[in-house]
């Protein structure tokens, strides 16, 4: 059978566009109720049986069968092992990689990650303490995919936030196990261990890690257990169940995001080659079914050509029924009046990752407000984002970039309001607290402020 990946083709200047634009966003971020519901019993039998349920959970699903938690339990000596076992130019790229994303997080810090203050003119002191969590709980996928990459980009801007305590879980399924899209049958006491991501966890530092995945272990991490520790904030991508269970325990932990499906969205001017191009959009397709990839080009002949190329390059592609199935059900190439009208629609689509391929990039930049990450120039290819040009690949998705950020330092970190009020500080903003207190009907706000007031009045 021959695949054909067929993107919507569309036209700005159709009059069916604004529907047929509509129809190709849409994607529903409504998690199943069987889900919704089955999670709901793992989390709160997890927060009451605690390791006994997350080991059973492990047998349940990931067909691992462990006797306690400690043979669960990965050691420094197990990312050791994991680094020295891969092949040398793994160990350089893992390394390298980790560099580039640890200085721009560095940079990161220092330009909105540092306490400050100051002092006005009455004397009063105001400003920000910034500190670090101290326990974050990171969540790496495993099973059907592993993801170095990924657990690469949590670690790092939390260890630069000057987090104490990274806490590691990836799951390591027996094949034929639930988490691997088998039945479930039979289970063994060894689970399948990717290196690569154990090496990744060496050369960021994480701090201690279990083989355990699934809304149990984001339970674990919630709640704690006798072995698992209590963290602060749980971040990192997974499956639906992964999503529903951070969303439910959001508010006893923090989150970092509630992650959809990967986006790529591609302002062309008509100078890149089509090839090129034609690779970008299937860089995300491959991701899964639901993935988006949209080109936005003023160019007809341009859009024809590149069509072309998905045509050539697909049956040379290890993934192409994946690509095929996301292209022809969420895919587009949409012809624009101008690169203007390209910029315009894309901020109404907020992406992803937004690549503008153009021989002048600079010139439509301030044009696009919502981004998870903008790519800019034709050698930009967004798949040096996910690896290693430095800023982090965790972003926001579904239009969710119009309010939110990327994964950064500032996110293992919080923020306290300092202020030390003067004596003649007090007299100004004990007037103006006053009143407005005596507004709301709290009096004692009122008087506290007041009681500053008083002439000489100085603290025992």
């Amino acid at each position: 059978m021959t695949l054909v990946a067929a993107p919507a083709r569309l036209s700005t200047a159709a009059a069916t566009f604004e529907a047929d634009f509509a129809a190709r966003l849409h994607w529903s971020a409504d998690t199943d109720a069987a889900i919704e519901q089955r999670v709901a019993d793992i989390l709160a039998d997890v927060q009451k049986r605690g390791d006994a349920a997350v080991l059973e959970y492990t047998a349940r699903f990931d067909g691992l069968s462990a006797p306690n938690m400690a043979a669960l339990e990965l050691t420094q000596a197990d990312f050791k092992a994991a680094f020295d076992a891969i092949p040398q130019a793994q160990r350089d790229a893992l390394q390298a990689a980790a560099k580039r994303v640890r200085s721009y997080h560095e940079a990161q810090k220092k330009a909105s990650g540092e306490s400050w203050s100051y002092r006005d003119e009455d004397g009063t002191l105001l400003g920000q303490k910034v500190t670090p969590l101290d326990r974050v709980g990171i969540y790496v996928p495993g099973g059907k995919a592993a993801y170095p990459s990924s657990l690469l980009m949590n670690a790092i801007p939390a260890h630069v936030a000057g987090v104490q305590e990274i806490i590691m879980v990836v799951p390591t399924p027996v094949r034929g196990s639930v988490a691997t899209g088998g039945t479930g049958e039979g289970t063994s006491t060894k689970g399948e261990r990717n290196e690569l991501v154990l090496a990744a966890a060496y050369v960021a530092g994480v701090t201690r890690a279990f083989t355990i995945g699934g809304a149990q272990a984001v339970a674990a991490l919630a709640y704690g257990t006798a072995t698992v520790p209590k963290v602060d904030k749980i971040t990192g991508p997974g499956n639906a169940y992964v999503a529903s269970a951070k969303k439910r325990v959001f508010g006893t932990v923090g989150i970092d995001m509630i992650a959809g499906p990967s986006e790529i969205l591609v302002l062309a001017d008509g100078t890149t080659p089509p090839d090129w191009v034609a690779m970008d959009l299937f860089s995300q397709a491959e991701h899964d079914e639901l993935a988006q990839s949209i080109l936005l080009c003023p160019d007809a002949a341009y859009l024809d050509a590149v069509q072309r190329e998905i045509d050539r390059l697909l049956p040379t592609m290890p993934r192409a029924e994946i690509i095929a199935k996301s292209l022809t059900g969420r895919g587009a190439l949409i012809l624009t009046k101008d690169m203007e009208e390209a910029c315009a629609i894309s901020n109404r689509i907020a992406p992803e990752h937004l690549e503008v391929s153009s021989t002048d990039p600079h010139r439509w930049e301030p044009l696009l407000r919502h981004a998870g990450a903008i790519f800019l120039g034709a050698y930009t290819s967004e798949s040096l984002g996910d690896y290693c040009a430095g800023p982090n690949h965790v972003l926001p998705t579904s239009g969710t970039a119009r309010f939110s950020s990327p994964l950064g330092v500032y996110d293992f970190q919080k923020r306290s309001s300092i202020i030390e009020v003067s004596e003649a500080g007090a007299q100004v903003l004990g007037t103006i607290a006053a009143e407005l207190a005596y507004g709301e009907g709290l009096q004692a706000h009122a008087q506290a402020a007041e009681m500053r007031l008083k002439a000489g009045a100085k603290p025992r």
